[in-house]
């Protein structure tokens, strides 16, 4: 089959900074989404519908919770050559130096992916929520005969502003790239798309950092060049020296690169036709398999919310929100277009006596909740009041921070009673 002739590299990216405070403890694939699983789930889950099951994952900050999520969820056969594996960055006679970029963290780490047989690397991002098929990429790169394919996403001129666009001529090769063009520049960069994308405007073809390397080619730009990054260096100069094809996707695909974008993916699973179907058995996303009871609901008025497993929910109303594992929502209390990751573990009644607890995990009663994220362990006291929206200045304090109207209550942050922010 094709994909024996594949291995898969997840790019686990750098410090996070524009989606802290959710990195402030782990690394930016590990970051929890729609309330069960991790950011990482996505590209691992794609490999393996698409029966790509040779995968490593590049990481170097705050990797530990990565590390344990993936070594409790993804084990396959004993007698398969199947496996996800974390490469974190590490000293060596070569190098001591941290990965200085994506191509950088490739280069480092090659002596690792040489010990396979393989033909095409597949290079992905682990920060992007989107389902696709691999197959057929991977079948477009060989009949080609490409020595590089580039995913690319039908974008808009107001899009286009904010990602390298590529121009492919009829046969979808790529023959120029620039990065996050003005306005006035994008009148020659259109490219032949479908009719749907064209009644829509889509005539921009973005990159989505997504890219097959035939094996030779990858040894060699590794090992004869000093470039630090795939987006800004090695794709815009190999598009004159080496065969790049262009590969269009017009599916749901966004990059979660901040806190806005983080915010919106996760609450447009609310809706009633949502963008990124969870719901497909042919693409299943995975992740680690907890045993949690079902969750249970008094009293409470729900309106496009999902919940996950194992939560207590005793609110007033919940609108427009994603309730995460093991979540306990007080009585009286109103969650409105918000995020709650949820809980890692229950607090027993003999718990919170012999602590002498006071403000137990989850939101407390009569609390009102609305353009909030919740990261895990949270501890929001009875009576209190976040209203988040543009109203509000960015600040950040020890247990929350704003941004964009955002409220971000931190990891295990305590919020006293009747707070208001």
């Amino acid at each position: 089959m094709i994909n024996n002739k594949v291995l898969s590299i997840i790019l686990g990216g750098g410090r996070g900074s524009r989606l802290y405070p959710l990195t402030e403890s782990r690394s930016k694939p590990a970051v929890p989404i729609a309330g069960k699983y991790r950011l990482v789930d996505i590209p691992i889950s794609n490999c393996i519908n698409s029966d790509i099951k040779r995968m490593y994952v590049l990481t170097q900050f705050n990797s530990a919770s990565l590390n344990k999520h993936i070594k409790n969820t993804y084990h396959f056969s004993f007698f398969s050559s199947a496996f996800v594996d974390v490469l974190a960055a590490e000293q060596t006679i070569s190098s001591g130096d941290w990965f200085q970029g994506t191509a950088d963290a490739v280069r480092q780490s090659m002596h690792h992916f040489l010990n396979h047989d393989f033909e095409y690397a597949l290079i992905l991002s682990g920060d992007q929520l989107y389902q696709m098929d691999f197959n057929d990429m991977i079948s477009k790169h060989e009949e080609s005969g490409a020595e590089i394919t580039i995913a690319t996403q039908p974008v808009n001129a107001k899009e286009a502003t904010s990602f390298g666009i590529l121009k492919t001529d009829d046969n979808d090769f790529i023959t120029d790239f620039i990065e996050k063009p003005n306005t006035e520049l994008l009148k020659d960069w259109d490219s032949p798309v479908s009719d749907d994308m064209k009644q829509d405007g889509r005539v921009y073809l973005a990159s989505m950092g997504i890219y097959i390397f035939n094996k030779d080619l990858l040894v060699k730009l590794m090992s004869e060049t000093d470039m630090v990054d795939f987006g800004k260096e090695i794709i815009p100069q190999s598009i004159d020296k080496h065969k790049t094809l262009g590969y269009q996707f017009e599916g749901y695909w966004t990059d979660i690169g901040n806190i806005d974008s983080f915010f919106e993916a996760n609450l447009g699973l609310t809706d009633d036709i949502p963008k990124f179907n969870l719901y497909d058995d042919a693409m299943r996303v995975y992740t680690h398999a907890r045993i949690l009871p079902t969750s249970k609901i008094s009293g409470t008025l729900l309106d496009r919310t999902v919940i996950a497993d194992g939560c207590l929910i005793h609110a007033a109303k919940i609108e427009r929100s994603v309730i995460g594992i093991r979540s306990r929502i007080g009585t009286e209390s109103t969650v409105i277009n918000s995020y709650m990751m949820g809980n890692d573990f229950y607090e027993t009644l003999e718990e919170v006596h012999d602590n002498n607890i006071q403000i137990l995990m989850g939101i407390g009663e009569r609390c009102f909740i609305k353009n909030v994220i919740l990261d895990k362990n949270c501890r929001i006291g009875d009576d209190v009041r976040i209203n988040g929206g543009a109203h509000l200045d960015d600040i950040e304090t020890d247990s929350y921070l704003i941004k964009d109207g955002i409220v971000v209550v931190k990891k295990g942050a305590t919020i006293p009673k009747g707070t208001i922010i």
